[in-house]
């Protein structure tokens, strides 16, 4: 490909900040969208698979629809309960809105993108860009015939259909080009389909498929009622279902390699499926009941566990196979940071998500959704925490191998309250070694202070210890429970939000940002305690950290305002939705 070409790409599509991308989604995989109706990201056939629109990391692949020479200003929404994305732009003439979604629920080998223009008040000229680059943007399109006004083609091993533009035509950079004229009253479909086999002998009928995707929007996602705010849970609940593959695995995001700090090589591949993630995504929709997917979260670990038992991986592909190693690609990237591909989480031993899985089948034990199956993974959870609890780990923040105590609380968490819900006689057992493990963590990790510390050579506070206290290893009214939110409170929180823990002795935010997944914990924490105005503030403070469209990143850089890492990060849209159902009820007992 030209080196023009890319710079052409580049100079016409160019980044945006992160708080102004949308996200659509179909289970299978996701498109990131920008404000000029640029897709500039989207991986097939799955999730992990190589990127065919890729300009978000500096790729030549784009799908952009946009005014054509107007000057305009940029809006847009999702349809309530759904991915459904509504692109707005009010230009110096007239408004114009294009309808945007991934055919739902996805199909594993083919994605349909589905675009309606509709001009709401006079003729609106559009102007519409294709350029499917497969291969890190390298594969131009080629073979690309116009049949009956549909457009076929490919990109390397990708077979693609464009119907709705019959006047484009190729540019001097081989990407297909359109302008298109759209008046009031006539709306005027863009369907594209790219798969990764042989395409259906028909082109697919965009009214019908319109129809079918909203529909299964509306019985996917269930109305949310009585929470602190309801319509955010039904956006969150969205935005996990669009993360969720049919085989129940859930990738914490749909993006690889956006910094979490700019040039400081903390850019990582986040699409694939971290067991800690899915647990707790299970357990935040959990304080909701039943649904169908805490189903597919007990279902996707339950089978992690039987497979690979005490050996059981961090994060795995959503098919539940192993993630690749971490290789940079050749791209230019985000600005600020390198492209890479893979995860090093692989080679890790994660100890806390042997608790977590024991919390989420506990949680959906206590809404009767556990089978004998469920129940056997249960069991090989126990064992393998009862030979591998003392064993150095990561951790929670994927460092270096330590006793954290974090893993260590979780773990006791998670069998306490599966012996809430355990049949037979096997509750006291699980009790006692939970009751060991906490005497343990308190023998080598109460701080001086009485707080939790991190590790018996770590003294320092970490907000990941909110969470032992909130989950049951031991009570929240536990002194030690209280001393690390008071702790958290008064040296890692600023201006309403958290920080996972001081890395070095620069000031909150120099090295790192807020942490939203902490700022969550602090809401739930505080209810706990029965501070109800602060657990108000925590949520209402953190559910602000997102762009227009509604969607969370990891990290949040408090002092300019900016979304940090991958988007979206799934499990900052569950710890919302548990807290704004759990903040919504009575505190709880202490324990």
């Amino acid at each position: 490909m030209p080196v023009e070409s890319d710079e052409q790409t580049a100079t016409q599509f160019p980044p945006h900040v992160l708080r102004e991308y949308a996200l659509l989604a179909d289970g299978e995989r996701g498109i990131v969208i920008g404000p000029r109706g640029d897709c500039v990201w989207m991986c097939l056939p799955h999730w992990h698979s190589p990127a065919v629109f890729n300009t978000l990391l500096g790729g030549s692949g784009v799908y952009a629809v946009a005014p054509a020479w107007a000057r305009f200003v940029w809006g847009g929404r999702y349809e309530a309960r759904s991915l459904i994305w509504r692109s707005r732009w009010v230009t110096t003439d007239g408004v114009v809105e294009c309808r945007e979604a991934l055919a739902f629920p996805g199909d594993i080998h083919t994605a349909v993108v589905l675009r309606r223009i509709r001009a709401l008040d006079q003729t609106t000229r559009m102007r519409v860009d294709l350029n499917v680059r497969t291969g890190c943007g390298v594969r131009e399109m080629t073979d690309l015939v116009c049949t009956g006004g549909v457009w076929s083609g490919r990109s390397g091993p990708c077979r693609l259909r464009w119907s709705g533009a019959p006047g484009a035509r190729p540019d001097e950079q081989g990407r297909l080009t359109a302008f298109i004229d759209v008046e009031p009253g006539n709306d005027h479909d863009l369907v594209l389909e790219i798969s990764d086999r042989e395409l259906d002998a028909d082109p697919v009928d965009a009214d019908r498929a319109w129809e079918s995707t909203r529909r299964a929007w509306e019985q996917a996602v269930a109305s949310a009622d009585g929470t602190l705010a309801d319509a955010d849970c039904e956006h969150a609940y969205a935005v996990l279902r669009g993360l969720t593959s049919r085989g129940g695995g859930m990738v914490a995001a749909a993006t690889t390699s956006l910094p979490e700090r700019a040039e400081q090589g903390r850019n990582y591949d986040y699409r694939y499926c971290w067991i800690r993630d899915q647990c707790y995504t299970g357990q935040a929709l959990a304080s909701a009941g039943p649904s169908a997917l805490l189903d597919d979260a007990v279902a996707f670990v339950a089978e992690r566990v039987l497979a690979d038992g005490p050996q059981l991986r961090p994060a795995y592909t959503v098919s539940g196979d192993d993630v690749p190693d971490e290789e940079n690609l050749d791209l230019p990237g985000y600005p600020g940071a390198e492209v890479r591909r893979g995860n090093w989480v692989r080679s890790q031993f994660q100890l806390d998500a042997y608790g977590e899985a024991l919390l989420l089948l506990a949680a959906a034990a206590r809404l009767d959704r556990l089978d004998r199956t469920h129940w056997e993974a249960a069991g090989i959870l126990v064992r393998a925490i009862t030979d591998r609890w003392a064993e150095p780990d990561a951790g929670v923040w994927e460092l270096d191998n330590r006793r954290w105590a974090h893993s260590r609380l979780m773990c006791a968490a998670g069998l306490r309250r599966i012996a809430e819900v355990a049949p037979g006689k096997r509750a006291a057992s699980w009790n006692e070694l939970a009751d060991k493990i906490v005497r343990s963590a308190t023998a080598d990790c109460v701080h001086p202070s009485g707080r939790w510390q991190r590790a018996p050579d770590d003294p320092r506070l970490d907000a990941a210890l909110l969470l032992p206290g909130i989950r049951g290893a031991v009570p929240g009214d536990d002194p030690r429970s209280r001393a690390t939110v008071e702790a958290v409170r008064r040296e890692l929180a600023e201006q309403g939000y958290v920080f996972r823990y001081k890395p070095d002795e620069r000031d909150l935010g120099e090295a790192e940002g807020a942490f939203l997944l902490c700022g969550f914990f602090m809401a739930l924490a505080d209810h706990q305690q029965g501070n109800e105005l602060a657990a108000v503030r925590w949520f209402e403070r953190n559910r602000t950290a997102c762009g227009p469209p509604g969607l969370f990143t990891e990290e949040f850089d408090v002092d300019q305002r900016q979304l940090r890492g991958n988007l979206p990060q799934a499990f900052v849209h569950a710890l919302m939705f548990e807290a704004a159902h759990r903040l919504a009820e009575a505190a709880p007992p202490p324990r």
